[in-house]
């Protein structure tokens, strides 16, 4: 539990983090890694945005790229015909509903919070894939998701090697959030990008390192759920990794965690119910 709560300004709503908060995976694209293709019509949406809601997610995450390893880069036009035809259903349905943009190009991101009220802009790439993606944040002053990401999602995972991993990691946000501050941008959210051009090891010397992570007074996102880094290490795969992505979240918000980026909803919600019960006490 931190001392001072954080609100994040999102495109005029406001979202106070008193605890961690959940944000809900929606993904409409044909390839990602658990559940790519569940969710490319409109119904099929809409169900998926209703339970992400009804669960208790604060913040609805549209992917229209899949960024999983090895995976190649879609094209502008068929990202932004995805993510159209999911936020205008979303905004018909659920107007209240705070939609973060899974996106590393900067013209996307401008039309989703321009055009179609997204309130975050989540970037694997922390602005590494498109030199125009921070002047466009700091334009439209909404909360940025600065994750760290070693290569690309497509050589991301041949052979990540790292000086000391947290170290490293520290100098980039150093490096990225300066830049971010010194165009006027107040809202950055730091997301260590598990599983983005790490090892299995290099992923649980980050978890057990997070809290080094709250020097930059930023909120701190834990992507974790359903990786390589659960499934490989209980040599299962992504569809029966729940268990053990429950365990990682905790683990996650004991070091630290403001917001956990989730598949399953209901089972995060538990997770933080059971960490803030235990901490009341460690704390008290």
């Amino acid at each position: 539990m931190k001392d001072q709560p954080i609100t994040l300004n999102c495109n005029g709503k406001l979202l106070y983090l008193d605890q961690p908060a959940v944000m809900g995976i929606l993904n409409v694209t044909p390839d990602s890694f658990y559940d790519g293709g569940s969710y490319c019509t409109e119904s099929a949406i809409l169900h998926r945005c209703e339970t992400i809601l009804e669960e208790g997610a604060v913040i609805v995450d549209v992917g229209a790229v899949s960024t999983r390893p090895g995976s190649l880069q879609a094209s502008a036009a068929e990202e932004e015909l995805h993510l159209v035809q999911a936020i205008s259903a979303i905004r018909k349905h659920f107007p209240d509903t705070l939609i973060s943009i899974d996106t590393y190009r900067a013209d996307i991101a401008r039309r989703m919070v321009t055009e179609y009220g997204a309130a975050i802009i989540n970037d694997i790439s922390a602005g590494t894939m498109d030199n125009r993606m921070f002047e466009t944040i700091a334009e439209l002053n909404v909360p940025y998701i600065l994750m760290h990401m070693q290569g690309t999602p497509e050589n991301m995972q041949q052979h990540p090697a790292y000086n000391d991993v947290m170290t490293d990691l520290i100098r980039f946000f150093t490096e990225q959030i300066f830049r971010l501050r010194q165009m006027g941008l107040k809202d950055i959210i730091i997301d260590a990008g598990f599983g983005f051009g790490k090892t299995l090891d290099h992923n649980y010397e980050i978890l057990n390192g997070m809290r080094q992570l709250e020097i930059f007074e930023c909120p701190i996102l834990a992507a974790v759920s359903r990786k390589s880094m659960i499934y490989r290490l209980l040599e299962t795969d992504p569809q029966q990794a729940l268990n053990g992505t429950s365990v990682v979240h905790t683990l996650a918000l004991l070091q630290g965690a403001d917001i956990l980026r989730v598949h399953d909803v209901k089972e995060a919600m538990e997770t933080i119910k059971i960490v803030q019960k235990y901490l009341r006490y460690v704390l008290s």
